[in-house]
């Protein structure tokens, strides 16, 4: 049998059942849909969660019912940040302390620790609204509050209020300066903030656009 008589034995293809064709499309599109269905998942947990897009965002914070003496606490980046409204015997506290701390004009690490606008006694945009990260620039321990004067454990005779890191007894006066002779290295961190009002406050942000 010749070449060409081996290729003509071969059956030519017949007609395709309509209802077939029908049948075999809609089961590869399924199977399309399915395999998209199952990458999206799959592509999606590649994206930042908001979660992870708010941890670096900036926090705007309402302080219209903060009373003199009272703080508030918000998280940024992960950080307690505090808004103490100094009261006017806190805020004349500062200047008797000046001799008893280790950098009173925030001039260690400025740009990291304390913005341009506040390196001053207050350590403040306003005088009255201290904002800081309450970590412990030693160990990254938490300092409570010791706002009460006079001696109390653990403080001297003649304190004036501020704060007391437990974990080692850094101290720290009501601008979060920390106090000679102590285990802290540096004062507490101010964070880049701005006031949009005299009651809105942004932490995380310090330029306007």
């Amino acid at each position: 049998m010749t070449q060409s008589s081996q290729a003509s034995a071969v059956p030519a293809p017949g007609p395709v059942d309509p209802s077939k064709r029908n049948w075999i499309l809609a089961t590869a599109a399924v199977g399309g849909a399915g395999a998209a269905a199952v990458a999206v998942p799959f592509v999606s947990t590649f994206q930042p969660s908001e979660r992870a897009k708010a941890a670096g965002a900036a926090v705007e914070v309402d302080i219209s019912a903060l009373k003199p003496g009272e703080k508030l606490t918000v998280e940024w980046r992960g950080k307690p940040v505090w808004i103490i409204k100094r009261t006017p015997e806190q805020l004349e506290s500062l200047k008797k302390t000046e001799g008893q701390l280790a950098d009173p004009k925030s001039e260690r690490n400025p740009a990291e620790l304390t913005p341009a606008y506040a390196r001053n006694a207050n350590r403040s945009i306003k005088p009255e609204v201290l904002v800081a990260v309450g970590i412990c620039s030693h160990l990254g321990c938490s300092p409570v509050d010791k706002f009460q004067t006079g001696a109390q454990p653990s403080l001297p005779d003649d304190w004036s209020g501020g704060f007391l890191c437990p974990c080692h007894g850094s101290t720290f006066d009501m601008a979060g300066r920390v106090f000679k002779n102590k285990p802290a290295p540096d004062n507490l961190e101010v964070p880049p903030h701005m006031y949009l009002s005299d009651s809105r406050l942004v932490i995380g942000e310090d330029k306007k656009a």
